[in-house]
This record gives structure tokens, sequence and C-alpha cells, in this order.
């Protein structure tokens, strides 16, 4: 049960309604930004609601237990704070969304409805879609270890100690040519075949400055190697645009060995018994199936 303050619960029992919905998105990244379906701005807890962003809130679902609940925000591409390239480049999600119901003939009088996060986004040529999801859906997220033959670490993170840093691993170079959208021939030569793909590209520079894409294939070719993108950018890929290439890793344990010479830090279990050893039978010149190490 929420508990209304004297003035909000005098707004609600009113005979004309002065409410309206606020919207605070707060980035992973970035100051935060506020937004209201009212056609003036609205400004309270130190953060102005612009009226100019054309935000349209949809039914919010909520139950008990542990069910993800949430709902859906629609919106023109009408403010300088929610661009197409933005959305496009998931730079809003998992963002931080509070929803507000407010007054606004006295902003003080207000109400928080839910806060949660900002989930699948859709965009059209002129508006976009946003799913908010509740903040039930943390619980759906893994935690601990899982008992697997690949390794379950991020590549350069404290538990993997890959240093990504190093020119073994990473390349900076710069778009020679490109369709413009997923294939691009840049300047880095000397790695193999096949070294960056799973990797990851960092665009510093162009208009995708600061946006991050998964590498699904790289070639290596007489001018330097041609890389293809998992998916678009949300701008269009120019010659003379920056990037940065970190190596990829397929997380077995034959990779992390002799791509990265680190096999002490593996965390895998690469010997495990898979549905091979389950499927097999005995036989008299393999090795007795007697629980112990396949590995004697």
């Amino acid at each position: 049960m929420r508990n209304l303050s004297p003035a909000f619960a005098a707004s609600l029992a009113g005979g004309a309604t002065t409410l309206c919905h606020c919207w605070r998105l707060a980035p992973r990244e970035g100051a935060p930004f506020g937004f209201t379906d009212h056609d003036r701005d609205i400004e309270f807890g130190g953060l102005v609601y612009s009226a100019t962003s054309g935000l349209e809130a949809g039914a919010l679902e909520t139950s008990l237990g542990f069910a993800i609940g949430g709902g859906e925000v629609t919106g023109a591409l009408a403010s300088a704070a929610l661009t197409e390239s933005d959305l496009a480049g998931g730079r809003h999600d998992g963002a931080t969304l509070e929803i507000w119901r407010v007054d606004w003939s006295d902003p003080r009088s207000r109400l928080l409805l839910d806060v949660g996060t900002v989930g699948a986004v859709r965009r059209s040529e002129f508006a976009f879609n946003a799913e908010v999801r509740s903040l039930a859906h943390e619980f759906d997220q893994p935690r601990g270890r899982l008992y697997q033959a690949g390794c379950d670490a991020d590549l350069g993170d404290a538990r993997c100690r890959v240093d990504l840093a190093s020119p073994l691993f990473r390349a900076a170079c710069s778009i020679v040519a490109t369709d413009g959208r997923l294939e691009m021939t840049i300047d880095a030569a000397g790695f193999a075949d096949g070294w960056f793909t799973g990797g990851a590209a960092q665009f510093v520079s162009g208009a995708n400055a600061g946006l991050r894409a998964s590498v699904k294939t790289h070639r290596a070719v007489a001018t330097g190697a041609v890389v293809s993108l998992w998916t678009a950018m949300a701008a269009a890929l120019a010659p003379g645009d920056a990037l940065v290439l970190t190596a990829g890793c397929d997380k077995s344990f034959a990779t992390c060995r002799t791509k990265f010479a680190n096999g002490d830090n593996f965390r895998g279990c690469p010997h495990m018994p898979g549905n091979d050893v389950v499927m097999s039978y005995p036989h008299a010149t393999d090795a007795p199936m007697d629980g112990g190490s396949l590995f004697r």
C-alpha cells in the first residue's frame, strides 16, 4: 500500500485533474535526463523534466512474487537527449528509469510509481518504443559458477588476467574501405587470420565514436585485414574512421593456452566428461572406466 502525502491525495480527490507523468532516465554513464508528458517543463529534485520529448506511457503491470513486471514508454525522436544514434548504439540500454506521477500545478506534490530499467528498444523512422523492466528482472541474472568445459570468465577481467593493453591482443587502426554497414577493410597488418574473430571493435572517431561492436570475422589480406561486424552500427561506417580492435576468445582451453599463454588462469573444467563418455562402453584396449581420472 502506498502512503500518499496530504497534498497529493487532495490532487487525486479534486474535481479537476492536474496530474502528469514524469520520467527520470539515469544512464549507466553520464548525467540523468528528465522528460514529461505535460505541455510545459517541470522542475523538481534539481532536474528539469522537458516537455519537448513527446513521451507517452503505456500500462504498468506489477504482480506478487518474483514475476517480472514492467510496461512501455513511447516517444518521438524530438529531444536532444534522445537521439536515434544513441538508441541504436545502446547508450541507454540498462539505464535506470524512475516513473513519477506529478501535480504539475505544484510539483512538490508527487508520487513515485515505479523504478525499473530500460530493456529492448524498437525504433521507427520518427519514434521509438522502450520496454521498462521492473527491478525483479535482476533475479533472472546468473549468479555463481557453472560446471562446464568452457571458461566462464570475460577476456581481460580480473579472473582472466589477460592484459588487453598488450600490442599482441590490441590494434589501433582506421578504415580504408567499407560497405558502410557491416564490412570494412582496415590498415591493421601482421595478425593471423581469425585473430580478432569474436573480439570487439571500439570506435574512437567518426559518427560512431564511443560505440562498441562485436566482430564476426577477421581475415588477413595483403592490404591489412577485412573485418565483418555482427550488427550494423547506428551510423554509417566511413573511410578514415579510427577504431581499436581487441582479440577474440572462444573460451576453450586450447585457445587460452596457445593464443593467450594463460592456461593457468583458465576458468573452466576442460577435462570434464562429456556425452561421449556417457554413451561409450568398455573396450579392452581403453583405459579402465573405474571412475578415476581419464588423463592418467
